[in-house]
């Protein structure tokens, strides 16, 4: 279907939406796909007018309460934070921290940058602001109705609207990831659902408090549903409580400075923001159009395939706030909505939750590192980034009622497209790919005979920079963080036996990628393994001469007789009392030729334990000599006592140079693309730059 638009000369183009492409346009055909408008098949269903300035346009205040209050925004949104992990019941948000604050204007433009949070847009959109009153607590988990902001329904999202001179002024808002909220297994993200019916209970927007009172009646059929209801209950009062007692500090803001001069500063707080952007970052990607995709491996329901992700990035210095610089992302080529759980609403309110969950990418092009620590990604970003969705149907805009509970496959892996794209743009000048995020546990009857479900987010290797190694077992998602042993033995029936970094991982390079976990468990009684993880096939890529990390790997029983390997969408894998499971997790690509590390660098990450003597060999062409009777990184904490042979590394980085291909792709997948890949290639088109 080909749709049309009008120019600013009134002359019909193309919709940017009809083309599907692998090369770049250019001359008129890229002008006439600048102008065109783009398509975004789910509209704007919020009815409430959202996005504009607070106050007139030149409204000024002092800087110091500029500085004043957006510290105090700050040290709102994570107190929130503090008192929900203090609070709450779950191990997957009391410790592993798998939830967001975040802190909303009443136009719902996002004023916080610390974490990344849901949308308050389909809350105005169903309770109008004038009709709120204070202590009232608003509740959904719907992934449809929530216009992109929450994408599984195990994300269940509490808003408060903060009051000031009797009306609304800005808004608390906090979600977390709950253990169970019912569905077709336990942990509610079945990896074989075909409907969002089969993944919980879903909640449009609803009050769940009015004006300080709860609505048991809501809060009873919520835990009903659940497999673990006290847990439930008790992570939602935390987060209900602690939006509540944010409300109260950010009302305390406004009563001080009053309500103009708070509000002024909030717009000031977003123009600096849309500033420092255009002027750092986007300063720094060449006018132009760069295209590059990657892909999720399965779905649960499909055999393993390549689920396309494509992001065409076109910078034009023209288009943006008062007419400046501008990002076009447009993901025209994505592959079709998937039959299993993967698929990601993303297209709804222009993209508007999107743009915030890529932008802080963008932050890698900051002159330093440590400037790009500094900046944090609020709404100020929105204006300078346009977004154009392909039609319903595909991966970013799904169908209802299409299942969604993996969507982090899609959403985390555009994270690693939209950093290879502008790697495209900028030589190479960007992380290779990151870890992905995976869910693993087990679950059936603890020591007592009571139901338990054990959940956690492991992490993996960051990718190599161009200026350093990756980052060993970090989690993407900020402050998550893997469970404590010491909880873990103590609470359910498995002892962990080992916790370290999983050898050889992160892909070589000039630049190392990060390390993954390795973590073996060994079960006291008979479980269930659950496994919600992707690339087991394919691998996080490495740029610029880099290599691909290795593949996320879960072995029950390695070296037994009974050793077996376990799918990575697994629902209920039988374990028997005994048996160990050993987790690996991916590791970062690697940046640069691993020819040119340095060789002593090479042997210090063997000393550490991080690259085997053979990873040396093969990997760098480091010649690593070792007393045979010295512990190595596989089995031990590191090689002792290991040496360089310089003139056999020399020789044998000679021959390996002879060997390398002149025409290597930009990219490194690693072998699992070609298992994948229709005709068996081992690199895609848009692979060379």
């Amino acid at each position: 279907m080909t749709t049309t638009a009008e120019t600013s000369a009134g002359a019909p183009v193309v919709d940017s939406g009809s083309m599907l492409r692998a090369q770049p346009l250019i001359g008129q055909e890229l002008k006439d796909y600048i102008a065109a408008s783009p398509i975004n098949p789910a509209g704007l269903p919020t009815a409430y007018e959202h996005g504009n300035r607070l106050t007139v346009a030149g409204s000024s205040v002092d800087p110091i309460i500029v500085e004043i209050v957006e510290g105090t925004l700050a040290s709102v949104e994570m107190e929130v934070e503090t008192a929900i992990s203090r609070t709450s019941r779950s191990p997957m948000i009391r410790d592993a921290h798998d939830f967001r604050a975040g802190i909303h204007d009443r136009q719902l433009r996002k004023l916080t940058g610390r974490s990344y949070s849901a949308l308050v847009h389909p809350i105005v959109r169903d309770f109008p602001i004038e009709e709120m009153r204070e202590g009232d607590v608003f509740f959904h988990n719907d992934v449809y109705e929530s216009e992109g902001g929450i994408g599984h329904l195990p994300d269940m999202c509490v808003t408060v609207p903060v009051f000031a001179e009797g009306r609304v002024v800005c808004f608390v808002q906090a979600f977390g990831h709950h253990d169970d909220i019912g569905g077709a297994c336990p942990g509610s993200m079945p990896s074989g659902a075909t409907s969002v019916f089969e993944e919980g209970l879903m909640i449009p927007p609803i009050k769940l408090w009015s004006e300080g009172k709860p609505n048991k009646s809501a809060l009873r059929i919520m835990s009903r549903n659940s497999r673990m209801p006290d847990s439930l209950s008790a992570d939602l009062d935390a987060e209900c409580s602690a939006c509540l007692m944010g409300a109260r500090r950010l009302s305390e803001l406004f009563t001080r400075y009053g309500v103009e001069t708070v509000e002024t500063a909030f717009d000031t707080i977003l123009q600096n923001s849309t500033e420092i952007y255009r002027r750092e970052i986007l300063s720094k990607i060449p006018e132009g159009q760069y295209v590059w995709e990657d892909y999720a491996e399965h779905d649960g329901v499909s055999d393993p395939m390549l689920h396309a992700q494509r992001i065409t990035l076109t910078k034009t210095e023209t288009g943006g706030p008062d007419d400046g610089p501008r990002l076009i992302i447009d993901f025209t080529g994505t592959a079709a909505q998937a039959a299993g759980p993967i698929n990601h609403c993303g297209d709804y309110v222009g993209g508007n939750f999107l743009k915030k969950w890529l932008a802080p990418i963008l932050r890698n092009l900051a002159d330093t590192p440590e400037r790009m620590a500094e900046l944090d990604v609020n709404e100020g970003i929105v204006p300078l980034i346009e977004m154009r969705f392909p039609e319903k149907g595909t991966l970013l805009t799904p169908e209802f009622p299409g299942p969604t509970n993996a969507r982090t496959f899609v959403i985390l892996r555009l994270l690693g497209v939209l950093a290879g794209v502008v790697a495209k743009a900028v030589d190479g000048r960007m992380p290779a790919d990151q870890e992905t995020i995976r869910y693993t546990g087990v679950y059936g009857k603890d020591r007592d005979g009571k139901d338990y479900l054990m959940r956690e987010v492991l992490g993996g290797g960051s990718g190599g920079r161009y200026y350093s190694d990756g980052e060993d077992t970090i989690h993407v998602v900020p402050d998550s963080r893997n469970l404590p042993t010491e909880f873990t033995e103590s609470r359910f029936p498995f002892r962990v036996e080992r916790l370290g970094l999983a050898v050889d991982s992160g892909g070589a390079g000039r630049y190392r990628g990060g390390l993954g976990y390795e973590k073996h468990i060994r079960m006291l009684k008979d479980g269930h393994f659950m496994s919600i993880a992707d690339r087991s096939i394919l691998a996080c890529w490495g740029v610029k001469g880099g290599k691909a990390g290795r593949s996320f790997q879960v072995t029950i029983e390695p070296g037994g007789a009974n050793e077996r390997e376990i799918d990575a969408l697994a629902d209920a894998v039988d374990i028997r009392a005994g048996e160990v499971v050993r987790i690996r997790t991916t590791g970062g690509g690697g940046w640069g030729d691993p020819l040119e590390r340095p060789s002593d660098e090479v042997l210090r990450d063997v000393s550490w334990g991080k690259v085997s003597i053979d990873g040396a060999r093969e990997s760098y062409g480091v010649v690593v000599t070792a007393d045979p009777s010295a512990s190595v990184g596989a089995a031990a904490a590191g090689v002792v006592g290991a040496q360089v042979d310089e003139a056999a590394t020399e020789a044998l980085r000679t021959q390996m140079r002879a060997q390398c291909d002149a025409n290597e792709p930009f990219f490194d997948r690693g072998p699992g693309y070609a298992q994948l890949s229709v005709d068996g290639s081992s690199a895609a088109t848009v692979d060379w730059l």
